[in-house]
Parts: C-alpha cells; sequence; structure tokens
C-alpha cells in the first residue's frame, strides 16, 4: 500500500503541473477537434468512435476497481462511486451514438483523452476503494452536508451538460457538417454551455467526495475545457457577429468570463 500511495502522490503532483501548462499552451493552440478541427493535428477519424474509444477505458477502469478492491462493507464508496459511472456511461452508451454530422478527431487528441482517463480514472479509483481512510466514508457520510451539496451540485451539472448538447445537436440535421450559433437556454449566457455544466459536474463530484483526486479532475477538466471555452467564443464571434452581438454571451462562466 504504501508503494501505491506514494506512486499515487507523485501522480496527482504531476498532473498538476501538467494542468497548469496545458490551462495556458491551451489559449494559445486549440485541441484541433469539434469546431477547432486541425490538418496539423494528424489523421483523423469518426467523431462517433473517437468518442468511444476516448472515453470507454474510464467506465473499465473504474468498475475494474470497483470489482476488485470493494465489498459490502465499502457500500458508501460505491456509492460516490456510481456518480463517476453514471457521467461516464451516458458519455460512453450513448452521446456518442447521438452525435450528427460527419465531424473527425484527429488520433493524437483521442490517445491522449484515452491516457488522461484511464490515469484519472485509476486514481479516483484507488483513492475511493482501496487508499482513503477505512473510517472516511461512514454510513453517515450520506447524510453530510458535503456529500448533499456535492450531489445536487452534481446532478445540476449534469443536467445543464445533457441539456446543452441535446440543444447543440437539434441545430444540425444528420450528415450536416455547418456550425451554427446556439442563442437558447443557458447559450444565452454563456458560449459554452455544455462545458459550463461539465466543471460543475466535476466540483460537485470533488465535493461529494471530499478528495484531492476528485478536486484535480475538477480542476483538470476547467483547465482544459476553460481556454476551449474562449476559442470558440471568439471564433462565434467571427463568424456570427450580428447574432453574437444580440446577446453578447460570455465564454464559459455566466456573467463572469
Amino acid at each position: 500500500m504504501n508503494k501505491l500511495l506514494f506512486a499515487f502522490n507523485i501522480t496527482e503532483i504531476i498532473l498538476f503541473g501538467l494542468g497548469l501548462i496545458c490551462f495556458i499552451a491551451l489559449f494559445f493552440i486549440p485541441a484541433g477537434y469539434g469546431k477547432m478541427i486541425n490538418k496539423k493535428w494528424g489523421f483523423s477519424f469518426n467523431n462517433k468512435a473517437a468518442w468511444f474509444i476516448m472515453e470507454v477505458p474510464t467506465l473499465i477502469t473504474m468498475i475494474t476497481l470497483m470489482c476488485i478492491w470493494a465489498s459490502g462493507e465499502n457500500f458508501v464508496r460505491i456509492i460516490i462511486g456510481s456518480f463517476f459511472i453514471l457521467h461516464y456511461s451516458q458519455r460512453v452508451l450513448i452521446f456518442p451514438f447521438l452525435l450528427k454530422g460527419k465531424s473527425k478527431m484527429p488520433v493524437t487528441v483521442v490517445l491522449m483523452g484515452v491516457l488522461f482517463n484511464t490515469v484519472n480514472a485509476f486514481l479516483i479509483g484507488s483513492w475511493l476503494f482501496y487508499l482513503s481512510p477505512k473510517d472516511m466514508y461512514r454510513i453517515s457520510w450520506l447524510y453530510d452536508p458535503r456529500f448533499i451539496i456535492g450531489v445536487l451540485v452534481f446532478l445540476s451539472g449534469m443536467a445543464i451538460n445533457i441539456d446543452s448538447d441535446k440543444y447543440i445537436r437539434s441545430l444540425r440535421k444528420e450528415g450536416d457538417t455547418a456550425h451554427y450559433f446556439p442563442h437558447k437556454r443557458m447559450y444565452r449566457y454563456v458560449s459554452s454551455a455544455n462545458y459550463f455544466g461539465e466543471i460543475i459536474e466535476w466540483c460537485g463530484f470533488a465535493i461529494l467526495s471530499w478528495s484531492l483526486a476528485g478536486a484535480l479532475f475538477a480542476f483538470w477538466t476547467a483547465a482544459n475545457l476553460v481556454p476551449r471555452s474562449y476559442a470558440i467564443n471568439k471564433k462565434y464571434k467571427e463568424d456570427f457577429p450580428e447574432e453574437f452581438e444580440s446577446i453578447k454571451p460570455k465564454c464559459i462562466f455566466p456573467f463572469l468570463f
């Protein structure tokens, strides 16, 4: 356990440092997928397959760790892990197959996503089911204010994320490759409402799990999506100047940024 804990702590420190670097770098070099697709990122393939391949290791890793380390006495830990599994079940089994259009994603982006998702799921799963103090997640945790608030924040973020993705899909017809200006629902306030929802969601998970691993994931989510939302906001302003000026949405945080 000591060796695993040491590796766990070192990995968290490395990921935090890499997150800071990515946060800065992505303001200058947007990840080349979706609206920012770029041939410089190399060979690209079907978007639906790409999302499935990129996200499925997360689900497999967490479920595997749960099966290996969890037991009946880990009931509360299993509930916490189930929120993580809930999100990725939607992202793996539903989200990719609802995508419209013929968009592609670079292999390099997919491989980086697979690597991060696997490491992240291992960190969170290791903490929940093996490394965390035995007396940390007692049954009383289920009515602790941190758990209750975290669940409400998580579910609110997930609802915003799913609803925003649904609205974006509704702007396209099957086979359509064009991009449109979203201006309803949460998009009245931010140009990346789906990303806003996802950040809120993982902040909720960090609270309900009250873990550094959960907080690190929330940080990484923001480090990845905040710069991307800035690039998307800028692109919308360039491509749809009149529509953009009519509502002037922020990038990702309503009324703030």
